[in-house]
C-alpha cells in the first residue's frame, strides 16, 4: 500500500528541476533551427509547449518517487534500474508509433534518446534520497 503521506517531496523538486534544464538543453541542441521531420509536423507556436513540459517534469519526478518510494528501491543503481525500466517501456510505446508510419526515425531517436536518459537520471535521484 502506497502511504501517499510520507512521499520524501525534496528529491521531487531535485528531479523536477533537472528534468527541466535537461529537457530544455537536450530539445534546444538537438531541435535548433528544424521546422519538423519527414511527416510534415510543425512545431506549436506561442508558450503552451513549454508550460506543458514544466508540468509534465514535475508529475514525472513525483510519480517515480510515488514508485521507488513505495517500493523502497534504495540507492542511486537501483533507483537509476527502476528509471531505466519505466524509459524502456516508453521506448517500447514509442517504437509501435514509429513502426505503423506515427513518427519519423529523427522524432523516434530524438525521443527514445530523453526518455531514456531523463527517466535513468529521475530514478538515481530518486533511489539517492532512501
Amino acid at each position: 500500500m502506497i502511504d501517499w503521506g510520507s512521499i520524501n517531496y525534496l528529491p521531487v523538486v531535485v528531479g523536477a528541476m533537472i528534468y527541466i534544464v535537461y529537457g530544455g538543453g537536450y530539445y534546444s541542441i538537438l531541435l535548433t533551427g528544424k521546422k519538423g521531420d519527414s511527416h510534415g509536423m510543425v512545431p506549436s507556436k506561442g508558450p503552451f509547449k513549454y508550460i506543458y513540459s514544466i508540468i509534465i517534469a514535475w508529475v514525472s519526478s513525483y510519480l517515480l518517487a510515488v514508485l521507488v518510494q513505495s517500493i523502497d528501491s534504495a540507492g542511486v543503481m537501483t533507483g537509476a534500474l527502476i528509471g531505466f525500466i519505466i524509459g524502456m517501456i516508453i521506448t517500447m510505446v514509442y517504437l509501435k508509433n514509429y513502426l505503423f508510419g506515427l513518427m519519423g526515425k529523427t522524432s523516434f531517436l530524438t525521443a527514445i534518446g530523453d526518455h531514456l536518459v531523463i527517466f535513468t537520471l529521475l530514478g538515481a535521484v530518486h533511489g539517492a534520497f532512501i
